[in-house]
């Protein structure tokens, strides 16, 4: 039986500049070559807004026409069924990885045009083993086909290994990191966790900005939920 469409639904008030940002970040993406096809969005810490940016990003490019999945790999601790008032119950990641369910069983279209979504599935008390397994890779591999952008969304990385693991199934990595509220010695850490998995670091996204304070531009007030997109590969290269 077919499943169905899913609606996703959240209360946010319409902001001009934050469609904007994203769209910037998604043209920024689109100019790091053909070969990346999945990328990981992540974050040191939690509560940094990666899921919305993830989403968010994931949303936008499916807006032009670019068959995207959007997969919910915090298979510990999800928002978003809650987040998006997914009232019915959804098979998820970790019923495939422990092979409770099949591939196309956990695929899940939604009412946005051109965006589906893998939900992470009840939670595991295994989920760096079922990560690691082989079935995950596999999965990915599939996925590929089916898909022209795969947008991963992923457990913070300060303390957790699942993002590094999933990194490696990646060919680039997104960095969300909140404005005034992360060390550079912390980011400096998950940075070194991302270049030991072999995945390409695209950027970073400089999140929750507050516009309105000192030294930014008062008129664009508003602007103030998304923030800016960092070149972040650019300081890397350049040493600092």
């Amino acid at each position: 039986m077919a499943k169905p469409v899913l609606e996703l639904r959240r209360a946010m008030s319409e902001d001009y500049h934050y469609e904007e940002a994203v769209k910037t970040l998604r043209t920024n993406l689109q100019f790091c070559g053909r070969s990346i096809k999945v990328i990981m969005v992540t974050s040191a810490l939690p509560d940094e807004g990666k899921s919305d940016i993830s989403f968010a990003l994931a949303q936008s490019l499916a807006q032009i026409g670019r068959r995207t999945l959007l997969v919910d790999g915090d298979i510990r601790k999800s928002v978003l069924p809650a987040r998006y008032q997914i009232e019915q119950e959804v098979n998820g990641l970790s019923q495939f990885l422990s092979g409770q369910r099949e591939l196309e069983e956990i695929i899940y279209e939604t009412s946005e045009e051109n965006l589906s979504v893998i939900f992470s599935g009840p939670y595991s008390p295994n989920p760096s083993e079922l990560l690691e397994d082989e079935a995950c890779g596999r999965m990915f591999e599939a996925l590929r086909i089916g898909y022209d952008c795969i947008i991963v969304d992923t457990p913070p990385m300060a303390s957790l290994a699942d993002g590094a693991i999933i990194a490696k199934r990646c060919d680039g990595v997104l960095l969300v990191i909140e404005s005034n509220a992360i060390s550079y010695r912390l980011e400096q850490k998950v940075k070194s966790q991302l270049e030991k998995t072999g995945c390409r670091i695209l950027g970073a996204v400089l999140n929750k900005v507050d516009i309105q304070g000192k030294g930014y531009y008062g008129k664009y007030g508003k602007y103030g939920k998304y923030g800016r997109y960092s070149h972040y590969k650019a300081d890397r290269e350049s040493g600092r």
